[in-house]
This record gives C-alpha cells, structure tokens and sequence, in this order.
C-alpha cells in the first residue's frame, strides 16, 4: 500500500473529491476528517473485501499497513463506523464514478491493476474438543495416510485456471468503491 500512495497523484483526486464534498467545510465546531481519509478508507473496504463499516474500523485500529496508507499515526483512532456510512451517503454515485475513474487512469497509466484481497480476521476460540494422546494421534495419522485422498471441486478449478486472476481465473478490472 505504501507503493500505491506513491505512485497516485492524490491532488486531483481530493481536488475531485472536495468539488462533490461541502461536508466538514465550516470553522465552527469540531474538525472534520479529511474527505480524501474517508475516501481512502473506504478504497480499503472495497479491495479487501470488509464487508461492514464497524469492521473496516476494527481492521484499521489492527494493522498498521492500513493506518500507513490513510497517514493515521498508531495512537490515532479509526473514523467511527458511522462516519464511513455517513460519507458514503453524501457523495453521488456520479461523483463516486468520477473519482474511481480517476484513481484507474492513474493506475492504467502506469501499466498497474489493483488485485484484490482479503481481510482476515482470527479469534481465539476455546475448544470443547480434548486433546488426543500421541499413541492415539499416531494411529489416526496412520489410518488417514492410506485413505485415496478426494480433490475438492475448487482445488480441481484452481488447477485448471491460469495462476494469475481471481477465483474463477479470469483477470477483471473491477471498481474502487462501490456505490
């Protein structure tokens, strides 16, 4: 992520962003976040796949790529959930367009494409399961190694797609935000 905040020329998109959002303009109460933050934030979402706004919160709270890529400091808290809702909302999907195509033209002139990924989140969770004894462990072992081992439908659709793309094997230039 530190390459692509290099290699994008983030002016003209905030100069995009801020002709759609008035919001945050005013110098009475508090400060708002940047739009272009939000806007970042919400990139995040979309190429890693975070499927709520209370977990992209929690995710950039946890991973100090993320806080990089948005300039957030790792004291520096997440937007609130709320706020990535409330800034979805205020922009127009024309908006939104102009934006994305944008972020692409920069990424298509530099001969880049965006892959995407996924967010992990792992949980300690106690097992009601007991632990096997290594005599009974070895035994289990022994009997799964002279099973035929049976290929899964996807392992058999991994073998066959090319090793560059997505899922189904098909390279696809998808959409930076969505709307």
């Amino acid at each position: 992520m530190e390459k692509i905040n290099a290699v994008i020329n983030w002016s003209p998109v905030e100069n995009l962003l801020l002709k759609h959002y008035t919001v945050g303009k005013s110098v009475e109460g508090t400060s708002a976040y940047p739009p272009l933050l939000l806007l970042k934030c919400l990139m995040l979402q979309q190429w890693f796949h975070i499927e709520s706004d209370p977990e992209l919160e929690t995710q950039i709270n946890d991973r100090i790529s993320f806080k990089n890529f948005l300039g957030l400091s790792f004291d520096q808290p997440s937007p609130d959930h709320s706020t990535f809702s409330r800034f979805r909302s205020r922009l127009s999907k024309k908006a939104m367009a102009k934006i994305n195509s944008e972020v692409l033209l920069q990424f298509t002139s530099k001969g880049l494409t965006i892959n995407e990924g996924i967010a992990i989140n792992a949980r300690l969770v106690q097992s009601a399961s007991h632990s096997l004894s290594k005599e009974r462990l070895c035994k289990k072992k022994r009997l799964n190694a002279k099973r035929p081992k049976a290929m899964s439908l996807r392992t058999a659709s991994r073998l066959n797609s090319p090793a560059i793309g997505n899922r189904t094997g098909q390279l696809k230039m998808m959409s930076l935000i969505s709307v």
